[in-house]
């Protein structure tokens, strides 16, 4: 598995007119629920009033973020790196490099990470957090 383009982001940039921050100040954060599981809350709903929030988020091997709903956020997954199924709304979806994916509000989805882990940008509209 090629971490190269996980690790750009891991210590990448946000810029935006008069301010800049780097990503690699940021600490992960253990998932408080799911075990093998940490998130980098790169955009929380504090930088937006609250209208998305963006995610780093870092899955171990054959860990999983079980089934669960979000009542009010839309949710999106961008795949960075690494490998694993998604369940969106009773539907089994591939997750590899390049993989986009959608969660209306109200869904129910999971994610399983394969033998070598997987990593992915995770997007909420409004802002989970």
């Amino acid at each position: 598995m090629d971490l190269t383009v996980f690790e750009s982001f891991n210590n990448g940039t946000l810029r935006l007119p008069g301010k800049e921050v780097s990503f690699s100040e940021i600490c992960w954060s253990d998932h408080p629920v799911f075990e093998g599981v940490s998130l980098k809350h790169i955009i929380t709903g504090k930088d937006t009033n609250g209208e998305y929030s963006y995610h780093l988020v870092r899955i171990a091997p054959n860990k999983s973020i079980r089934d669960h709903i979000h009542e009010t956020q839309l949710e999106t997954h961008e795949v960075i790196s690494g490998s694993g199924i998604c369940i969106n709304d009773g539907s089994e979806l591939i997750y590899e490099p390049g993989v986009i994916s959608i969660m209306p509000a109200k869904v129910h989805h999971e994610v399983n990470a394969g033998d070598d882990g997987l990593y992915l940008f995770a997007k909420f509209f409004p802002a989970l957090c």
